[in-house]
């Protein structure tokens, strides 16, 4: 009876033992979701997350919604990520109200840039000569989703310059789609406008000249996180520290997601495979990398022998 009771807690005291064991280690769970709102960078950022982590094992789920709620959501715990939050000053009022409640873990891009934009055609080159010119916009401004930052620095535009056009909301692809047409057309038109967006490349934009610096300086792109997701995953976190873009990368990235309308994830893997060196500066310098290095690897044989034949 004595054994049979000394060996009742030796099993007790090994379970304790395995269970603070078990608790000691962090965690990395295997499932995280990342919120993004209609903007070309975001959409495009998000997606590239998407299908370099799924490479390392983990199950992402994308959630689109607005502004507002992302922050919210973010802030709750019902969504992981952000990777498109702008700082110092577009996104400061989310971040007053929810900041307490959430962690930056990465700076995607720096340099970032917020205003209206025409077309180089246009011969108008400040925020003030729209008033005189206002009939060639056809009276309007067009805009992006209502709630968002820039559309309230917009309206703050309108009224602090005197501006006599009504800020039209709609969303980012359907604000490209309206300026892809009167660049076909050769026709004037004014759109809220942001840096980095493929837009600028594609249709020759520029900027305004805000002389009363309503839409601020240049600012930042920050990946912000439920408080607390470093420490739940930390393979993750440290990935998205390493996540970062030049200018030139971001927009090569959003031209080519362009070109794959409803296949976001496709259109991510099609830069990725033409930047593999990537996978070397993003991915934790832990990471098990064999299924993406094995894959370009594949790639590279294929296209050896395929060149060896003559018929590249």
């Amino acid at each position: 009876m004595r054994r049979f009771i000394i060996l009742i807690n030796l099993i007790l005291l090994l379970a304790v033992i395995l269970f603070l064991a078990g608790c000691s280690r962090t965690k990395d769970p295997k499932e995280i979701s990342i919120g993004y709102v209609n903007w070309s960078e975001g959409i495009a950022m998000s997606y590239l997350a998407k299908a370099m982590l799924e490479e390392q094992g983990y199950k992402v789920t994308l959630k689109n919604a607005d502004i507002a709620p992302i922050f919210t959501s973010v802030a709750a715990g019902k969504v992981d990520l952000f990777l498109d939050a702008w700082l110092p000053d577009t996104h400061v009022d989310y971040m007053r109200q929810y900041g307490d409640r959430l962690e930056t873990i990465g700076v995607p891009f720096e340099n970032a840039r917020l205003g209206l934009a025409v077309p180089s055609y246009v011969t108008i080159n400040t925020i003030e000569e729209l008033e005189t010119n206002r009939e060639h916009f056809k009276d309007e401004i067009i805009g992006i989703d209502i709630g968002a930052s820039l559309m309230n620095l917009t309206e703050q535009a309108v009224d602090d310059y005197g501006l006599h056009l009504k800020l039209m909301p709609s969303s980012g692809p359907t604000m490209t789609a309206f300026l892809q047409k009167s660049v076909e057309h050769n026709e004037w038109i004014v759109v809220t406008g942001w840096m980095p967006h493929w837009m600028f490349s594609r249709y020759g934009l520029k900027f305004l000249e805000d002389k009363k610096g309503i839409y601020g300086e240049a600012e930042h792109i920050e990946a912000v996180a439920t408080k607390g997701f470093s420490e739940t995953h930390p393979y993750v976190a440290e990935f998205f520290r390493n996540f970062k873009f030049t200018g030139e990368q971001l927009s090569e990235l959003m031209d080519i997601m362009e070109d794959y309308p409803m296949r976001e994830l496709e259109g991510a893997k099609v830069w990725l495979k033409k930047h593999p060196e990537v996978i070397d500066l993003f991915l934790p310098s832990s990471a098990n990398q064999l299924t993406l290095q094995n894959e370009y690897e594949t790639d590279r044989k294929n296209n050896l022998f395929v060149a060896g034949t003559g018929n590249r």
